[in-house]
């Protein structure tokens, strides 16, 4: 027998591995040089046996100071140039030390940016990564948890037993662990014990793929193995400001657009068939698509329709179908609902080759309290506030990210930088900015506590946004940075180093509000609320707006928009043509939510797919053809566009027509010569010779009329144009008579001859 060495200290570290209270694993474990000889203990837990493999020959190694601490002298420094031969019940099998593997992963440098909160890309340092290490094939481990007692991996290479594999502390609260036995496709998870003895299994922060729900595990998951051909794309979108071209989003769910029959299986490329997703809430026999499927059937739809964008909802893995989304605790994987990260990245790549951008749902405010999740994450209220007055939504049931810690930024921020460089997406809506931005959202008088200043502002918040979007475009000068901001605080849209919050475009809610109220009203009561029509260009141009018509206004017992029309199905039909018409006219660029474009007519709900049956009529068919040429003359049209944020684009003819319910104004190019005149009707009469003024004599063509036959109206127009008369009106000389057409928007284009 070889003589092994004892001693009191190493049997109380071995005592603390065992009971899983060790955070300095590599002073007892692997190499050392211990009086005058070369040492290797290896920590096997239920082991029977324990060799040592080393230059051809074989080392018995005994358990002298604990029954799982197996100790074998060597001739000289092993460095990790051995195996260990493993007797577990029965069973033999052989594999590389991950003790042996003592430099540290996280370098002094990654440290200081990652504790000034300014490490763009942490995720190429946390999480799990395959890499080779010595010449040996592994996966790196590395984890932020200060407060943490330890941690261990856990996973099917151990039964899930904490015992087998502790993690080494480094500086700065970074643990580390080099697993050469674990390869990819390996499921795991942290074990982390808390100072006060609790044991949480928690899912990789930094984790590029997770377990399909309701299993929460981990998957180790390559990077940088997607070959991209979107090049030219990425170069022309960062090379000027997007916010200067046409934007039309279509707003979409990908597991509720569509569904399909179970019968019909997925084949991978080997022809195997993929298991359908367990959802037991969709209707029996229909399963969701996978990103590729989405890819075939999605982008060319989105094509069709004319649209410059798809926005996603949040696509993060998330545990709960029913939050949409929303509460989020796979920050840096793309949910594995519908199939692989590369999946997904070949869905972006496919859209840029359509010429589609894609628009991720991104949601900073606030997280779950799923246990494998981030909340109490090493025994303390790490990534959030400890105090549930500024750490809580009650009313959602979420946390709240502390913004005040520079690690928390940083995750969230490289995130951000995350999405754009590993899935080339081209731009972000963030979602409740308002409960960011407000200590007191939602909370009563003595639920929440004033900032530094006695106000209710979340300082620590301003600036996480601030510096989120200053980040943002100088990695990415040509991304979408779009709030969902619900309240007047201002200077949304304006540069971070003018005090904005660095956003370029902000949906404009107050437009939504009014034109919905509006156009929920009975057609013949509107003239006593024309100001709900026109007073969104009071304010247009304080901030670069986007107009949208989102999820959120056809859930919950709003009805979809169809729905919230009044009349008879005649009337909603003209009514809803007259709205998005209206929307595409009206400066700010532009969202709808699926479903809209055909007429949905039930509310949205996440377990079902929208009614397609429904375009096998034809009213239906023409609201979807209204949205395909809206969206054709929209591009063609730069006067729709060009100034929607200056207001130079954008003069009222006539808003003050109360007791019609018509208004008309023109929206203008650069070129004075340049403009479209605009006249919308919003009641059910038809005008046979409603005068407009219009500032240059000449043939005005109508170059779009929503109550056309393709759409589903009673084709009532102006057969094509109308050349001018002389009649003063408007503050003008020249003035177009027009048959305005009941619940209808009309669009003219002047012409210097016909």
């Amino acid at each position: 027998m070889i003589e092994t060495i004892q001693a009191d200290w190493i049997k109380s570290e071995a005592i603390n591995l065992e009971n899983c209270c060790n955070d300095n694993p590599l002073k007892i474990l692997g190499p050392h040089f211990y009086e005058e000889q070369w040492v290797i203990r290896v920590w096997m837990p239920e082991a029977d046996e324990v060799k040592i493999n080393f230059k051809n020959n074989t080392y018995k190694a005994e358990s002298i100071n604990h029954k799982w601490l197996f100790e074998a002298i060597l001739p000289e420094n092993p460095n990790h140039n051995y195996e260990i031969n493993i007797l577990r019940g029965g069973v033999t099998h052989t594999q590389h030390d991950p003790w042996s593997y003592r430099e540290e992963w996280m370098g002094e440098v990654d440290r200081h940016l990652f504790a000034e909160g300014n490490h763009h890309h942490i995720w190429e340092k946390m999480g799990a990564h395959l890499i080779e290490e010595k010449n040996q094939k592994g996966v790196m481990f590395c984890i932020w948890a200060p407060n943490a007692k330890s941690i261990s991996i856990i996973g099917d290479i151990n039964s899930w037993d904490g015992r087998h594999h502790p993690m080494q502390k480094r500086l700065g609260g970074i643990w580390e662990l080099f697993m050469p036995s674990m390869q990819e496709g390996d499921t795991y998870k942290y074990e982390i014990r808390t100072q006060q003895g609790h044991i949480y299994e928690k899912a990789d922060p930094y984790g590029f793929l997770h377990e399909i729900r309701p299993q929460n595990g981990s998957i180790v998951s390559k990077l940088k193995n997607f070959n991209w051909n979107d090049s030219s794309w990425i170069s022309n979108r960062d090379s000027s400001s997007q916010i200067n071209k046409p934007i039309s989003v279509y707003e979409m769910h990908l597991g509720s657009w569509l569904h399909e029959s179970t019968d019909n299986k997925y084949l991978e490329n080997n022809g195997d068939p993929r298991d359908p997703v367990p959802a037991a809430d969709l209707k029996p026999g229909t399963r969701l698509l996978t990103y590729p499927e989405l890819t075939k059937k999605l982008i060319p739809y989105v094509k069709e329709r004319g649209f410059t964008h798809i926005e996603l909802m949040p696509i993060s893995e998330h545990p709960f179908d029913g939050s949409w989304g929303y509460q989020v605790t796979g920050w840096y994987a793309p949910t594995s609902r519908f199939g692989t990260p590369n999946e997904f990245r070949e869905f972006v790549n496919k859209c840029h080759e359509e010429g589609i951008g894609v628009i991720l749902d991104w949601v900073p405010g606030h997280f779950p309290k799923d246990k494998h999740g981030l909340a109490f994450f090493d025994g303390c209220h790490l990534y959030e506030h400890g105090d549930s007055r500024i750490g809580e939504h009650k009313e959602w049931g979420t946390l709240i990210f502390n913004y005040s810690r520079n690690e928390v930024r940083n995750f969230l921020v490289a995130n951000l930088v995350y999405w754009f460089e590993e899935f080339h997406i081209d731009g972000i809506r963030v979602d409740a900015v308002a409960s960011m931005l407000y200590r007191d959202y939602l909370r009563p008088d003595g639920e929440w506590i004033p900032n530094e200043n006695g106000g209710n502002e979340n300082i620590e918040a301003v600036k996480f946004l601030q510096q989120a979007n200053h980040v943002l475009f100088q990695h990415f000068p040509g991304a979408l940075s779009i709030a969902e901001e619900s309240t007047t605080w201002p200077m949304v849209t304006k540069p971070t180093d003018m005090g904005g919050l660095g956003f370029n475009l902000k949906w404009n809610m107050g437009w939504m509000h009014d034109m919905l109220d509006y156009f929920e009203i009975d057609p013949w009561f509107r003239q006593f609320h024309q100001n709900s029509v026109t007073f969104s260009i009071t304010y247009n141009y304080t901030e670069n707006f986007m107009l949208a018509l989102s999820h959120d206004e056809v859930v919950h017992g709003k009805s979809h928009l169809l729905h919230k029309m009044p009349g008879d199905d005649w009337k909603k039909y003209a009514n809803t043509r007259a709205l998005l018409t209206y929307m595409w006219t009206h400066p700010g660029k532009k969202t709808i939510f699926m479903g809209m474009e055909f007429g949905q007519r039930q509310e949205w709900n996440v377990w079902d797919d929208l009614q397609w049956e429904l375009l096998e009529f034809e009213p239906h068919k023409g609201i979807r053809n209204l949205i395909d040429d809206l969206n054709v003359l929209y591009k063609n049209e730069p006067a729709l566009w060009k100034n929607d944020f200056d207001p130079y684009g954008f003069q009222w003819i006539d808003c003050n027509d109360k007791s019609n319910s018509v208004i008309s104004f023109m929206r203008r190019e650069n070129d004075t010569n340049e403009w479209l005149v605009v006249v919308a009707n919003f009641t059910p009469n038809t005008h046979e010779s409603y005068k407009v003024g219009v500032p240059m004599e000449g043939f005005y063509r109508e170059i779009f009329n929503s109550d056309g036959s393709r759409y589903g109206g009673s084709n009532k127009g102006n057969l094509g144009g109308k050349e001018t008369i002389n009649y003063n009106i408007h503050d003008y000389q020249n003035a177009l008579e027009l048959a305005l057409p009941p619940l209808s928007v009309s669009i003219f284009k002047h012409q210097s001859k016909k």
